[in-house]
């Protein structure tokens, strides 16, 4: 467990920081799906040295989510300043960060959009969820919430589906509260893991009017989580020993940044899993055009299982775009511009009627 330490005066402070980056473990063998490399390490100097095109506004926000601080990227037209412009919310899929969404948001906000990207909490340039290393030096009295000054410890870079799509929803309401944002006309668009999220998120919130998730993953529990490694049996046994041991404090948090599925980045807290699929809430859109695109070739799931499945139980208006020759990643590489141009023609048909 990574001893990252702080101490808490008044206000949660962190007073050090000592990020440890876990080193990628080679745990892939032939055959296995590669991720693009992890870009953990030039992170800060991209981000000290961004600088939007010149026609674009540009600006960093926090966002609170649950009294932590998230980090997002706020993107339009300069000569859109002033007008409210139908709004569209980014967020990155499983280990990634806002920053590799700076093409996309770009690319939207050019099409005259005001577009929001943002970190989940413990990811990326957000602050994270703290826990405190021990018992609280404070009795509970009723009716008060006391400050005082304990240890905590970061909980950070660790893949909880549920604090996902909780972040997801302050999203939406941080925006709402922004000038140029006309409520009317939201969008949500959402890439593999987080493609998913969208869904779940659009299902319970109706001021959502269109989604659009690319590659996306659907479904957490074991039939459907393929990738993870064992049958449906073991996944399910060690996501209970885990949720077991935690619960009696015998185990804390993953590292950060732990490679155990697969390559992706980011351990799962595994029994938060067996309690999310958003295929389920498919049938639940009301008044929302989805779109829901996949790679032929996927490797990472079955995509009858996930987009196609939740396609099938989408109500009208939907589309689903099977792009062919590509796997999970060629979404990103090779079709990003096909991608992103389906995108905006989808939002474009329903935010801007």
């Amino acid at each position: 467990m990574l001893k990252h330490k702080t101490i808490m005066t008044l206000t949660f402070v962190m007073l050090l920081f000592t990020q440890r980056l876990s080193a990628q473990q080679s745990n892939q063998t032939a055959g296995q799906p590669q991720r693009p490399p992890d870009p953990a390490a030039q992170q800060q100097a991209a981000l000290a040295n961004f600088k939007a095109p010149d026609n674009l506004d540009f600006r960093r926000v926090n966002i609170i989510s649950e009294g932590v601080r998230m980090y997002g990227e706020l993107f339009s037209l300069k000569s859109l300043a002033g007008k409210k412009l139908p709004t569209i919310i980014q967020a990155h899929g499983w280990g990634g960060t806002a920053a590799a969404f700076r093409r996309d948001s770009i690319d939207l906000a050019n099409a005259g959009y005001l577009v929001l990207t943002f970190d989940y909490r413990g990811w990326g340039e957000s602050d994270s969820r703290l826990i405190l290393t021990g018992t609280s030096p404070v009795k509970p009295k009723y009716g008060q919430a006391q400050k005082f000054t304990a240890e905590v410890m970061e909980v950070r870079e660790v893949v909880d589906p549920l604090e996902f799509v909780t972040d997801w929803f302050n999203a939406i309401h941080w925006a709402m509260g922004e000038p140029m944002v006309d409520k009317d006309r939201i969008g949500l668009r959402g890439s593999s893991y987080s493609g998913g999220h969208i869904v779940y998120v659009a299902a319970h919130d109706s001021r959502v009017r269109a989604i659009v998730g690319q590659v996306s993953a659907f479904d957490s529990r074991p039939a459907a989580m393929t990738v993870l490694a064992g049958n449906e049996a073991d996944q399910l046994k060690s996501a209970y020993d885990e949720a077991t041991r935690r619960a009696r404090g015998e185990l804390g948090y993953p590292p950060p940044r732990q490679v155990v599925v697969g390559s992706l980045i980011g351990a799962p807290i595994r029994n938060k899993l067996l309690l999310y699929s958003p295929v389920e809430e498919a049938a639940k859109l009301k008044n929302c055009a989805a779109l829901f695109i996949d790679a032929e070739k996927e490797e990472l799931f079955d995509i009858k299982l996930h987009g196609k499945l939740a396609y099938d139980r989408a109500p009208q208006p939907k589309k689903y775009v099977l792009v062919p020759g590509i796997t999970h990643y060629g979404i990103y590489t090779t079709e990003r511009e096909r991608a992103i141009k389906l995108a905006i023609e989808w939002f474009d048909q329903y935010l801007k009627k």
